[in-house]
């Protein structure tokens, strides 16, 4: 997925992470380092968007699904439920396993946590029109 997030002036960054979803697509889980711009832009504006898409599919054919959301870095009983959360699925795709040693105090990496409360797809005629997705 690709976050995109914005810093204290509002300059907007875009960023690819590898996520797992849950809670019916209304919660995705990334870590990422405490140094990258995302994580910064998120440690003082909270409010994201999200674009998922499959980029192999030929030019024209793809479908996308546009999310607002906000941001968050977990801790406490938060970051052990999406430790779980995101260990479930990477573990089973050769991604190394997360543990709270790994995204807690001096460690480089934190578990982040993007609720959504909306979510579009564009007008499959092409159009450049928000379409709510409903479930």
């Amino acid at each position: 997925m690709t976050l995109g997030t914005a810093d204290e002036s509002g300059a907007p960054w875009v960023s690819p992470v590898y996520f797992v979803a849950a809670a019916g697509y209304r919660e995705f889980y990334w870590a990422s380092k405490t140094d990258t711009a995302h994580s910064r832009n998120l440690a003082v504006r909270s409010g994201l968007s999200i674009v998922i898409f499959d980029s192999r599919v030929p030019v024209y054919q793809g479908r996308a699904v546009f999310l607002k959301a906000v941001g968050e870095e977990l801790s406490g009983a938060d970051l052990t439920t999406g430790l779980e959360v995101y260990n479930g699925p990477s573990v089973s795709r050769g991604i190394s396993r997360l543990e709270r040693e790994d995204v807690e105090g001096s460690a480089a990496y934190r578990l982040y946590r993007a609720t959504v409360s909306e979510h579009f797809t564009l007008d499959p005629a092409g159009h450049d029109l928000r379409v709510p997705v409903t479930f």
